[in-house]
């Protein structure tokens, strides 16, 4: 059963069209991975089934029920949670109070407490009354995702992770992500390092201009089908 999907999913920004027909599906427990190069509409994506850009009722389904309509908190108050690019992280309070945060708008019972996210990141307890501002850029990023882990998702959105950040970092941001898949949480990654995508993920989509040109099984995509798709026209489904 799909938990989550799009259907026919079109946004844009004003007279700019984004996205064009977008179809995807994600499964309960799977971590889906959509990757593209810049302007390929992958955050439009991820701004859209978080409710930060309004869409047409219909095209997104949760569960089975029409939510592209809602706003951003009564998304996450069903349990979708973001970690949206560039962390957003607020500066003027401390790590603790940022991870807290991420309880306002869903408080349900869950794996995800401070205790379990500092065991997930030990760095962020010795940190935690720490200004987030005073972090490097991957311990800011470890904030971000506990932030959103705090809410207990069912589906965690990841826009962006890697971005700006030394491999040896992004490597332990996504040493995480097993421990994130045994609580049952359904996992989207979006991400420009195709490699670390196709790592973690169990299906991909790649995003070219708005529209998704090719999708499959991780372990099914070559170099080749995955050049097609960044930087040709045709759209590839592999079984």
């Amino acid at each position: 059963m799909a938990l989550l999907e799009t259907t026919g999913l079109t946004a844009s920004y004003g007279d700019f069209q984004a996205l064009f027909g977008v179809d995807i599906t994600v499964g309960i427990g799977e971590t889906i991975a959509i990757i593209g190069a810049n302007g390929a509409g992958k955050t439009t994506l991820m701004r859209s089934i978080s409710g930060v850009l309004a869409n047409a009722a219909g095209s997104i389904l949760y569960r089975d029920e029409p939510i592209g309509a809602l706003p951003a908190p009564d998304i996450l108050a069903r349990g979708i949670a973001m970690v949206p690019e560039g962390r957003k992280l607020f500066p003027s309070l401390s790590v603790e109070e940022n991870l807290l945060i991420g309880r306002y708008g869903r408080k349900v019972d869950g794996p995800w407490t401070l205790d379990s996210i500092f065991a997930l990141f030990p760095i962020l307890k010795e940190r935690r009354h720490n200004p987030s501002t005073a972090l490097s850029g991957g311990q800011q990023q470890m904030v971000a995702i506990g932030r959103a882990l705090m809410s207990n998702p069912e589906v965690l959105l990841c826009d962006e992770i890697s971005l700006g950040l030394a491999p040896v970092v992004v490597r332990d941001i996504y040493a995480a992500f097993p421990r994130i898949r045994e609580t049952g949480a359904s996992i989207v990654i979006v991400e420009q390092d195709i490699a670390q995508a196709l790592k973690v993920a169990d299906r991909v989509y790649c995003m070219m201009e708005g529209r998704v040109t090719l999708s499959g099984a991780a372990a099914d995509l070559s170099r080749d089908d995955i050049h097609k798709a960044y930087f040709g026209t045709e759209h590839h489904e592999l079984a």
